[in-house]
């Protein structure tokens, strides 16, 4: 067996699963920081990427390695009532725990001070900390298939949350993250079997605790306090 080692770590405004997009690309707001382990550090392995305005990330579900598999899972989007075979969902439950995502390049600092290269990137769908197995270019021409078919997910996410955030709720986040937990919060981070509209929903979020209430496809901001469990 070969052995696979983690190249790089992500950094993300996720430090748990909850709140995540579920899919990346999603929210483009969301800005993250790959930055590369120390054996993986040398520039050269990086000459040319700053061609491409998109790159594939292969990485390691780390919150969700079990020892056994299940052949079929309950996917979200199905409301999590119906059973579909794991290789025709992206469920993080699989036989390996490996993810691929699409990411927007938002640039490559090849000489960081303290890290070396380090990559940023937009629109990542990762936890805080997750390991990154390989980085490969986004090819446009072989990579995409516009007219390829969805089974189950053909018809894409379903509209959007109405998100109410009282504004001095909103000012206690720092201006570049206003936006980005507007568009998390509207893609409605609830787990799809939930839908009780007097249940408060928490996560934590850019060193944030942020809880919620969803009533008639209306999302409103309850409180935004400093993150605790961050800080210590």
């Amino acid at each position: 067996m070969h052995e696979i080692r983690p190249i790089a770590r992500i950094h993300t405004d996720f430090p748990s699963k909850f709140g995540i997009p579920r899919q990346s690309g999603l929210v483009k707001e969301l800005k993250a920081m790959i930055v590369m382990e120390p054996e993986y550090r040398d520039p050269e392995a990086f000459r040319g990427i700053e061609g491409f305005s998109h790159i594939w990330l292969i990485w390691q579900f780390s919150q969700a390695l079990r020892c056994k598999w299940s052949p079929t899972v309950r996917p979200p989007r199905l409301g999590g009532n119906r059973r579909m075979g794991v290789f025709a969902t992206r469920s993080p439950f699989r036989p390996n725990s490996i993810g691929l995502s699409a990411v927007r390049m938002e640039k490559a600092d090849l000489r960081h001070p303290k890290f070396g290269p380090v990559l940023y990137v937009g629109g990542a769908d990762l936890m805080d900390g997750t390991p990154i197995f390989d980085i490969k270019p986004y090819i446009p021409y072989a990579d995409s298939y516009p007219k390829a078919r969805g089974g189950f997910s053909e018809e894409g996410p379903a509209r959007g949350l109405r998100v109410e955030i009282p504004e001095a709720l909103l000012n206690q986040l720092p201006e570049e993250k206003r936006e980005a937990l507007k568009r998390v919060l509207a893609e409605d981070p609830r787990p799809s079997y939930q839908r009780d509209p007097d249940r408060i929903y928490g996560f934590r979020f850019a060193g944030y605790e942020i809880r919620f209430q969803v009533a008639e496809e209306r999302l409103t901001v309850l409180s935004v306090e400093l993150d605790t469990k961050e800080r210590t």
